[in-house]
């Protein structure tokens, strides 16, 4: 490998799109911004219209055509059979000679190890986790939700918040702050004309996201129902965590155990305490921390163990996203 080797390094959720070029000694040449990742709901031939204008972008600020190798991290890339078809349509782009595409968890984990090696749990608008290691073994789960055995993220606790609510209410459910916590974030004076405002959608859907941080502001002012749901996430976190680390052969290792996603980067007090007394108790050796640099930093330093990069290439890029 020479120092001409390029990486189009590419992190793509449902709510944005990150792209970077980066030269093999981990020099950011360019970056570019663009809207969300969202196959399911636009169709795929949609989606990569969108993703190719930041990238051309990119590509054009760089001075560059085409780059040695495409480090993709997408949302919505859950199955292997997923992450080929996106491979096939990043390919035919013609942007790199070789492809690689990983869920966008990946990039969250690389983003906060020193080599290919841990844990990321990413509780975000949903949960997911996957782990790595050097070898190329990797742990994974679907992540499709309910369906697929997950239980909270942003959307999930929201909804949670709300089924308390409206039971405690209408008297089928215990007591909870959450009936007066939750409409009164919108101006409304009970949960009844909560649900109403949501159903008939004069607050638009999106914005039930904003109920989450209300429900743990509810949980540290003490609430049981509240502080019920706050623990039962940290459950969530650490059940995925221990598995996936059972999976590695990393259980009995010292091993980090990466936090990211909007809910967990918030470093609330209760869940904090929650997921580490209870990885404390499950997997003594793991070493949790929340990540907070760009998800897009992870999928370029993926780019770079492909193209063979040395230490020294990857701190620089570090330094460029976290100095």
């Amino acid at each position: 490998m020479g120092l001409t080797a390029h990486v189009l390094a590419i992190d793509a959720g449902n709510s944005k799109t990150d792209v970077a070029i980066v030269t093999a000694d981990g020099e950011v040449l360019a970056t570019a911004r663009g809207g969300g990742f969202r196959p399911p709901a636009v169709g795929l031939d949609t989606a990569m219209r969108d993703l190719a204008a930041p990238v051309t972008q990119a590509l054009t600020t760089a001075g560059l055509t085409s780059v040695t190798h495409v480090s993709a991290c997408l949302a919505n890339a859950d199955f292997p059979v997923e992450e080929e078809q996106l491979a096939r349509a990043l390919r035919a782009h013609g942007w790199a000679e070789t492809v690689t595409v990983r869920n966008d968890t990946f990039a969250i984990l690389r983003a906060g190890v020193t080599e290919p090696r841990g844990v990321a749990v990413v509780c975000g608008a949903g949960i997911n986790c996957v782990g790595m290691r050097p070898d190329g073994r990797t742990a994974r789960f679907p992540a499709l939700g309910r369906v697929s055995g997950d239980w909270g993220g942003g959307w999930g606790l929201s909804e949670e918040a709300l089924w308390h609510a409206s039971r405690a209410e209408d008297g089928r459910g215990a007591p909870t702050a959450l009936t007066r916590t939750l409409p009164a974030h919108f101006g409304l004076a009970s949960v009844y004309a909560l649900v109403e405002a949501l159903h008939l959608e004069h607050i638009p859907a999106p914005r039930r996201h904003e109920l989450t941080p209300v429900l743990f502001a509810t949980a540290a002012a003490g609430d049981e129902t509240a502080r019920a749901l706050v623990r039962r996430q940290a459950e969530e976190v650490v059940a995925m965590a221990v598995v996936a680390l059972t999976r590695l052969d990393l259980l009995s290792e010292e091993t980090p155990v990466l936090l990211g996603g909007g809910v967990l980067a918030a470093r609330h007090p209760q869940l904090d305490d929650d997921i580490r007394h209870l990885l404390t108790e499950r997997a003594p050796k793991a070493v949790p921390q929340v990540v907070t640099a760009s998800p897009v930093l992870g999928a370029a330093l993926l780019g770079l163990d492909s193209v063979g990069s040395n230490a020294q290439a990857q701190q620089r890029l570090r330094g460029h996203y976290e100095g």
